[in-house]
């Protein structure tokens, strides 16, 4: 059965599955050849990896832009879980970039920013694989609540896999507590949704978890997703 197919199939079959269920059918049906990408936000799909298998590796973007305490979230969660943390730049150092396109390109041009930053080390990094996973939860943005817990990511021509997709933020922070999961210190901090350092703000009680992402832009994805 083609890829496609298969996402497509089990899109269908594991709707009502658990995380740890599609987590388990990914590592099942392509081995080594599924990842995880992972902003290190929290621990929480490095836990759930690890209660499913042993080894599965977890792609980290170091956009050169990251807050210290994403960095040491991510040293955390390689010692603490089985699982194995890979760590991926940038084809540009953050001052190679300033010298071709100009200081802060972040701010007068976001996308392409993330696009050299995220997007490109992303694929890049996916290549040796047939699928990847992803954290994206429905209730996160207007933009995802068509997530499928498993799809077809055509723009890289791999399985995507969405293992809480179905999960709204109770359920995630119940997860959390309930089994001891590190947490990035910034979630706690008034930063629900963390990215990069200049475009990462923090977000006021009862406003879109989101709303602290690129605060002032027209943009709501960094393109990974999307």
């Amino acid at each position: 059965m083609e890829l496609q197919q298969i996402a497509e199939q089990a899109g269908r079959d594991l709707e009502t599955a658990t995380a740890q269920e599609i987590l388990r059918w990914a590592v099942d049906t392509f081995g080594d050849r599924f990842a995880i990408a992972t902003s290190m936000g929290d621990g929480l799909l490095a836990h759930l990896a690890a209660s499913v298998a042993s080894g599965v590796e977890l792609v980290f973007l170091d956009t050169g832009y990251h807050f210290a305490e994403t960095m040491g979230t991510r040293d955390a969660v390689a010692s603490s879980y089985d699982v194995k943390v890979r760590t991926v730049l940038p084809l540009l150092s953050v001052a190679q970039q300033d010298r071709e396109y100009g200081a802060d390109l972040w701010d007068r041009n976001p996308t392409l920013c993330c696009a050299m930053r995220k997007v490109e080390p992303l694929a890049r990094a996916l290549e040796p694989f047939d699928a990847w996973a992803s954290g994206v939860r429905r209730d996160e943005a207007v933009s995802r609540h068509d997530t499928r817990v498993v799809e077809w990511d055509a723009k890289r021509q791999m399985v995507k896999v969405n293992p809480i997709a179905t999960w709204t933020q109770a359920d995630a922070d119940a997860y959390v507590a309930d089994n001891g999961v590190l947490v990035n210190p910034l979630a706690y901090d008034g930063y629900p949704s963390i990215g990069c350092a200049p475009c990462t703000h923090r977000v006021a009680p009862g406003e879109d978890p989101r709303s602290g992402r690129w605060s002032g832009q027209a943009k709501t994805e960094c393109g990974i997703h999307v």
